[in-house]
């Protein structure tokens, strides 16, 4: 963890995403915020973050994927509102994951082939517990 804060890379994609997906997204936000301490994705999606984990060595968090409608994200999908109760998933598991406090550091971001999105959360440590 960079100082005394806490990043977490939220991830929402389409059923026939793969890995290279995900690096991609993951190659994004990095190259806007710098490193990341940790991985996060719901419950049904962990299977392939928690290989992008594994390959990149970072530890994965898991959301449970009925808490989803319960974080304000900055985007509004009609789609991602209407299939999983978010406006955004990525952005969504990125806050919850993060925990109480967090925010979000800007929209998600979107994999060169649209597959996959993510976004970051950052939390101080020590403002919550």
């Amino acid at each position: 963890m960079a100082g005394n804060a806490l990043t977490v890379a939220g991830f929402g994609f389409r059923r026939g995403a793969r890995l290279a997906s995900l690096e991609d997204a993951l190659a994004r936000l990095e190259a806007y915020h710098g490193t990341i301490d940790r991985l996060a994705a719901t419950q049904s999606m962990w299977p392939l973050v928690r290989e992008l984990g594994w390959a990149r060595r970072i530890a994965v968090i898991t959301v449970p994927d009925v808490t989803l409608p319960s974080a304000t994200t900055l985007t509004r999908s009609a789609h991602s509102l209407r299939a999983r109760g978010t406006g955004s998933v990525a952005e969504a598991v990125a806050l919850l994951a993060a925990g109480p406090g967090a925010t979000l550091l800007g929209p998600r971001l979107v994999s060169a082939d649209r597959q996959a999105t993510a976004a970051l959360a950052r939390r101080r440590l020590g403002d919550c517990p």
